[in-house]
């Protein structure tokens, strides 16, 4: 499931956001040990490493990368040139294994983790900050050890050749989104962000052809205004959705390559099941969005406008759908589920050693596999531990993010006790109402087991109170 984009600068919600780490057991902090060892693996730099690798040199590529305002955690840098009626796509992925050896402790602390932790007022990094926001992160104008895909397009943008090998590359250009956007809408940049473009839509093409649906959630603000709070969308830029297109494209390449070997690590999401799809539709209805009898969810979701409240909250609403989400360890046959109903692709996660375990382990699984060899040994030993680590870690996460939408939603209905809102109810079950509110865009629960789904009511918010938090609605008689 997409993660979900939640920000605010307001210090009145810092310590609920506090209160949320703690209760839910987030490792804030770094064992010594992980430090001291980053502190000095990143001083050294590959020299130092216990693990000598060979590297091809390919400094000469004019990487760039594209990323929010301010990111220093960079995972991935790019080139697409012209290739006859195709296209070149380069993508230089940074080599965690360069800096991160089997057991030691980093790679503990990193298992302990699973995956970055975002909140609405921080990030809990999976690596610390001397590799994930320096040594390994590939910074502009820096030297970094990657994993550089050469991955082949038709002018269509199909993956017609794939090739992968450790090497050296530099970051020429470390671009924000909003930068890209501005220029890409200027006519002003030059033909390596427009080929970013031109093959992104390609890739959502095929994409729509194939019948999948990928998901770039609308980040979500709560800003302290006067007296108040208010929530607020940022709808996401067309950039990013062409980056994120050309991200899935490498994990497509990756799972072809594994299944082709015979050893991986999927990515895997079974279909949305129809109960939910049901829900969704009586949230747009709630919200006055169409959803004309006979349109697939694929298409709807690509109907939807997120520049508008009833849009973006419908988007987070849909990455609700996407239940079930693992991972498919495999070391010959290949498991029954191991597609992504959401891509409708086999995939897998690559592109994002620096935030997330398991790509490390996929990684070395291509690098193999390209290679037309094995995995070393201790990745294999560690494939069938990497589910439940992801889904434990990842549990936890999106624990976060749900009690964080919890701690935002009261804030912006902290100041309308009293208040009377319309709705829709979504479903019921056990006596409790599930209610869409139309203004603000809300999700709440009412306790009343009159109400059925489908049907309009009217809510009297009783409580909004940080602690908890708690919202209370009654049905307005």
């Amino acid at each position: 499931m997409p993660a979900l984009r939640l920000r605010t600068d307001s210090e009145a919600l810092a310590t609920h956001f506090d209160a949320i780490r703690t209760r839910l057991e987030v490792p804030t902090e770094f064992a010594p040990a992980a430090l001291e060892l980053a502190t000095a693996r990143a001083a050294a730099g590959l020299a130092g490493s216990d693990t000598p690798r060979d590297y091809v040199e390919r400094r000469d590529v004019e990487f760039l990368s594209i990323d929010p305002e301010g990111s220093r955690d960079l995972d991935q840098a790019l080139r697409i040139e012209r290739n006859g009626s195709g296209f070149r796509f380069f993508y230089a992925i940074a080599d965690v294994a360069a800096w991160v050896e089997p057991g030691d402790a980093i790679d503990s602390e990193a298992r302990r983790r699973g995956t970055t932790v975002y909140c609405p007022d921080m990030r809990i990094p999976l690596h610390p900050l001397d590799l994930s926001e320096g040594a390994a992160s590939l910074l502009a104008d820096e030297d970094r050890p990657a994993l550089l895909w050469e991955i082949s397009l038709d002018q269509r943008g199909e993956i017609s050749d794939i090739a992968v090998a450790r090497s050296l590359v530099r970051n020429r250009r470390a671009m924000s989104y909003t930068a890209v956007q501005q220029q890409l809408d200027a006519g002003t940049t030059d033909e390596s962000l427009r080929l970013i473009e031109e093959v992104g839509r390609l890739r959502r093409d095929l994409e729509t052809a194939r019948g999948g649906v990928s998901l770039i959630l609308p980040e979500q603000q709560v800003e302290h205004v006067d007296d108040h709070f208010e929530l607020r969308y940022e709808p996401t830029l067309a950039v990013e959705d062409h980056n994120a297109q050309l991200s899935l494209c490498c994990g497509i390449a990756a799972a072809s390559l594994m299944i082709g070997a015979g050893f991986g690590l999927l990515r895997t999401l079974p279909p949305a099941d129809a109960e939910s799809l049901d829900q969704l539709r009586r949230h747009a209805l709630a919200l006055g969005v169409a959803w004309p009898d006979g349109m697939s969810y694929a298409t709807w979701v690509r109907t939807l406008d997120a520049t508008t409240p009833q849009g973006a909250a419908l988007m987070h609403q849909c990455a609700q759908t996407l239940r079930g989400a693992g991972y498919a360890a495999f070391d010959g046959d290949l498991p029954a589920e191991h597609r992504h109903e959401a891509i409708a692709a086999d995939y897998a996660h690559v592109t994002a050693p620096l935030r997330r375990l398991a790509d490390r382990f996929a990684n070395e699984c291509v690098l193999a596999a390209a290679a037309h060899g094995r995995p070393p040994a201790w990745v294999i030993e560690a494939l069938p531990l990497l589910a439940p680590i992801m889904a434990e870690t990842g549990r936890r996460a999106n624990a976060v993010d749900h009690a964080s939408v919890d701690v935002m939603e009261a804030a912006v209905l902290s100041g309308r006790v009293g208040d009377v809102f319309e709705a829709v109810v979504t479903s019921t079950r056990h006596g409790v109402a599930t209610v869409q509110l139309l203004d603000p865009a809300v999700i709440a629960a009412v306790h009343d087991a009159t109400l059925t789904a489908g049907t309009d009511v009217r809510v009297r918010l009783v409580n909004a109170d940080f602690d908890g938090p708690t919202v209370t609605f009654a049905t307005q008689r």
